[in-house]
């Protein structure tokens, strides 16, 4: 499925923030649509920021263990979004980098072609972003 509007990107960005969303309907193609929303007008350590405090949100909201949040994962996911994002011309709307983003980055597994599991669920990727230990 791509998007066709900003409407309904916009749509699953507001109801993310407000905890509209249900704990079990926020999946890798929503993280990735968020990520792009909040890169599109800003700097990554901004995004990276924003996107931290609305998933901390959220987990809260749905009481969902803080633990889960992984700062690595979050930062790790930000900067492929910006990379992609970069491809992109200059002129591309939301929509378009929505869609782009979406498919260049579907696999929620490639993380794991970066860092070994053991370093990725560590508790210091947890808390702060680490380098990646594969490549």
């Amino acid at each position: 499925m791509s998007y066709n509007t900003d409407a309904e990107i916009e749509a699953i960005v507001s109801d993310f923030e407000a905890c509209r969303t249900g704990k079990d309907d926020f999946h890798h193609r929503e993280h990735l649509v968020v990520a792009t929303y909040y890169l599109r007008s800003s700097t990554i350590e901004a995004a990276t920021e924003k996107l931290r405090e609305s998933l901390l949100k959220f987990l809260h909201h749905h009481e969902i263990d803080p633990q889960k949040y992984n700062e690595t994962v979050t930062v790790f996911w930000l900067q492929m979004v910006a990379r992609e994002l970069k491809s992109l011309p200059e002129s591309a709307g939301l929509v378009e980098k929505c869609n782009s983003v979406i498919s260049a980055l579907a696999n929620p597994k490639l993380p794991l072609e970066f860092y070994s599991e053991e370093r990725l669920w560590s508790g210091e990727a947890r808390q702060v972003f680490i380098a990646p230990d594969l490549k």
